[in-house]
């Protein structure tokens, strides 16, 4: 990155908090269903609760977070479910990309590229894909950042949008979904990215209940 869009970048991103932090007047809350009501069966996956531990709870701030590992009962890999809904991201909590998360955990982003994926009621949504590895491990991953019926691969254009939509919603609230499954030693992509775009395209007709438009 140069670091003409670096200093773009910081600059952006100090404006949106000294605007979310100084607008006046009550933010618009939406109703919404809590992420522990998340259907645990998909489309034939089955779901078990993660736990998150408390110093990852208190990284990412004030929200509502689900963990999930969903498995299809068969020979396929199993999902990995992560969505963090955020009501707020006035008071400071904003939602932390997996770009700065997952390398912190050793991970390493091989590739990066982004899909229109078409989900099972016939919207069209953005979706971020990547492949990560650490050691002999390889992981595919899909993430995308999801507010107000809008979803959205790029975090800068989020940070656009969380601007916007303050302005003509008087609402910041959003989250993070992420899916990710294990690349198999033998290396087919193919077969990861084809068992996650499914799991996804299941899973975007739900969100609505959890994360409002």
């Amino acid at each position: 990155m140069n670091m003409l869009r670096y200093g773009t970048i910081c600059l952006m991103l100090a404006g949106t908090a000294s605007f979310l932090h100084y607008r006046g007047g009550p933010e618009r809350y939406a109703t919404r269903e809590p992420l522990s009501d998340f259907p645990k069966q998909m489309a034939g996956w089955t779901a078990t609760d993660q736990p998150i531990d408390a110093e990852t709870l208190e990284v990412l701030g004030t929200g509502d977070f689900l963990s999930r590992l969903y498995s299809s009962g068969q020979s396929a890999a199993p999902i990995s479910l992560f969505i963090g809904y955020f009501p707020t991201q006035r008071t400071g909590t904003t939602i932390h990309s997996p770009k700065n998360c997952l390398p912190g955990s050793g991970w390493a982003f091989e590739s990066s590229s982004a899909v229109m994926l078409e989900d099972a009621a016939g919207k069209t949504h953005r979706i971020g894909e990547y492949v990560i590895a650490k050691d002999d491990n390889r992981q595919y991953v899909m993430y995308w950042y999801q507010a107000h019926g809008r979803s959205v691969s790029d975090e800068y254009m989020a940070k656009i949008y969380l601007v916007s939509d303050a302005i003509r919603m008087n609402r910041t609230d959003g989250a993070l979904v992420r899916v990710i499954t294990p690349i198999p030693s033998s290396g087919q992509l193919s077969e990861a990215k084809l068992r996650a775009e499914a799991f996804v395209r299941e899973l975007l007709p739900a969100l609505p209940r959890f994360i409002p438009d």
